[in-house]
């Protein structure tokens, strides 16, 4: 019959491996105030905190941090990756931020209070999810 292999399936949670790289890489900058841009989609979390320019200092999704399929768009995912950028971010002395959160996902408030916890304060906080004024044209009637 041959030998049996055994699979082992990847992205049941948190991969701790992959927080460890990430956390490793230190950006040299020091940073007070920055922009977090938080997208938040039905598959996905994405958080890219910025300077008050709008340059990319850190970025983390919910699929870097090893959350695959289903799990990547839970509200658990998005904390973690709200914790991470926290991390990093009190690693480079950020005190307080500006957000902004585009999308309607699962995750949008779970980023801001894992953020909030690591002890980042919020100074504001704007949505720029995008609504359609009327949309694509809808199908015509279907023929039977």
């Amino acid at each position: 019959m041959g030998k049996k292999r055994i699979i082992k399936k990847s992205g049941r949670g948190l991969d701790a491996g992959r927080k460890e790289r990430a956390l490793s890489k230190a950006t040299k900058r020091r940073l007070e105030k920055g922009i977090l841009h938080v997208e938040a989609t039905f598959n996905n979390t994405k958080a890219v905190l910025t300077d008050e320019k709008g340059n990319a200092i850190i970025s983390s999704s919910a699929g870097s941090l090893g959350f695959s399929g289903a799990r990547k768009s839970t509200p658990y995912a998005a904390a973690k990756v709200g914790e991470f950028i926290g991390e990093k971010g009190m690693m480079i002395g950020l005190k307080e931020v500006s957000v902004v959160i585009r999308g309607v996902g699962a995750g949008r408030e779970s980023v801001l209070r894992a953020l909030s916890g690591k002890g980042v304060q919020i100074k504001s906080i704007t949505d720029v999810t995008p609504v359609p004024h009327n949309g694509p044209r809808p199908p015509k009637p279907r023929r039977i």
